[in-house]
């Protein structure tokens, strides 16, 4: 097999220009964008790729729902890895225009919300996008649009960059989850994501499963809920915490759990990155 043939090959949330591809590009290996979470998700399932990576939460407007509900109701795939990317706006306009031309601001609708301030103190009306790269895409015929997407989306459409970090908050960072059909190996300094529910609705049901992390002295970096899909009122909930799932105490602490649980799925294992 020749080392072209050995190459990893990996799905990201395209198209390219988006902070997704600049994720992605941390990691070693052919890249290949797709239209949607899902269908990066479904080429790791088929094999149509080695790994994902997609979005899971970012630090002003949250988690991403789409990735989370794919993950615990649709996938039996793992998260091998996280990439942790700071986020620098950048505003992009057409060589011939200026700011003082500009009456729209494309861009996907969350970097929209992270540059409300922004694209509001300009005057602006924001347009919502499926990605940033598209939003680059369109405007680079406009006069009167600008976008709202990264340097590489600047070089591949040929526009200016009228202005940088341009998001209303400088601690603005996306985390991106590597998708694979197998998670990590242990490594010592290691973070697992589950989704759980609990038996029934009662007072100091949710307590009693998360006191036990407490009293195991295991500590929980991240808790979300979601709509479990069944009915109005019924949630799921998606917790991170330090250690891997074949520790031993982390296997006696999901064995003290699932007494007080009706599910629970282990979404992936896999080293923290940062100073988480």
């Amino acid at each position: 097999m020749s080392n072209l043939e050995k190459r990893c090959k990996i799905g990201f949330l395209g198209p390219p220009g988006t902070y997704a591809e600049e994720a992605a590009s941390k990691i070693s290996g052919d890249l290949l964008a797709f239209d949607s979470i899902m269908e990066v998700l479904d080429a790791v399932s088929n094999g149509i790729v080695n790994i994902g990576v997609v979005p899971i939460e970012n630090s002003i407007e949250g988690p991403v729902g789409v990735t989370l509900d794919l993950l615990a109701h649709d996938y039996n795939l793992k998260i091998k890895n996280e990439i942790i990317l700071p986020i620098r706006h950048n505003l992009l306009l057409n060589e011939g225009s200026s700011i003082m031309d500009i009456d729209l601001v494309y861009s996907h609708a969350q970097a929209l919300s992270q540059c409300r301030k922004f694209i509001e103190n300009m005057g602006a009306k924001p347009v919502a996008t499926p990605s940033t790269s598209q939003a680059a895409e369109i405007v680079k015929d406009k006069k009167n649009a600008a976008a709202i997407g990264t340097r590489r989306a600047a070089e591949l459409y040929d526009l200016k960059i009228a202005a940088s970090n341009v998001q209303d908050y400088s601690n603005n960072s996306t985390r991106f989850v590597v998708i694979s059909k197998h998670d990590h190996v242990p490594t010592s300094h290691d973070k697992t994501s589950a989704v759980f529910s609990l038996i029934e609705d009662r007072p100091g049901g949710l307590y009693d499963v998360l006191g036990e992390f407490a009293k195991q002295n295991i500590n929980l970096t991240k808790i979300e809920s979601r709509p479990s899909k069944k009915k109005l009122g019924n949630y799921i909930f998606f917790i991170d915490f330090k250690g891997h799932h074949e520790d031993n105490e982390v296997k006696n602490i999901l064995n003290t759990i699932k007494t007080k649980i009706s599910y629970v799925k282990i979404l992936g294992s896999y080293p923290i990155e940062g100073d988480d």
